[in-house]
């Protein structure tokens, strides 16, 4: 999957939240580190981290790093995890969610630039976290 794909499915998911009632633009070609920024149907200020991913894992990965940045973020700010991968799509409420514990995992250095792996520290979200499942069945 091209950059060019990724930023496609990132604007039909904000499409089709703001025909249920979101008002999201997207951030993806900005130096932000979230795909997408806005309110949520209930007039909340939000940030959406968005992850398309091309094989199914019963638990869906979010790096530290990136947790981390949402979370800097106001407290009045609604932090959002959106996970795709062919068995469904996943909404996680960051805010929501305690007790997370830190697992080191050997990756891809990026998601889509190089082969290059190394070890980054990651939370795994169940899917019984997320506020929002819908499933391709």
């Amino acid at each position: 999957m091209q950059i060019k794909d990724v930023h496609k499915f990132e604007k039909a998911v904000i499409f089709a939240l703001n025909i249920d009632g979101w008002d999201l633009k997207w951030t993806g070609d900005s130096m932000l580190s979230w795909d997408a920024q806005g309110l949520t149907p209930k007039g909340h200020k939000c940030v959406i981290e968005m992850k398309f991913r091309d094989r199914y894992y019963e638990t869906k990965m979010l790096e530290k790093y990136k947790y981390n940045k949402l979370m800097k973020l106001d407290d009045d700010i609604v932090k959002l995890y959106f996970v795709n991968d062919p068995k469904g799509n996943y909404l996680f409420w960051l805010n929501d969610l305690v007790d997370l514990e830190v697992q080191e995992k050997y990756c891809p250095s990026t998601t889509m630039w190089d082969n290059k792996k190394r070890t980054k520290k990651v939370y795994l979200l169940r899917e019984d976290q997320a506020s929002i499942v819908n499933l391709n069945i």
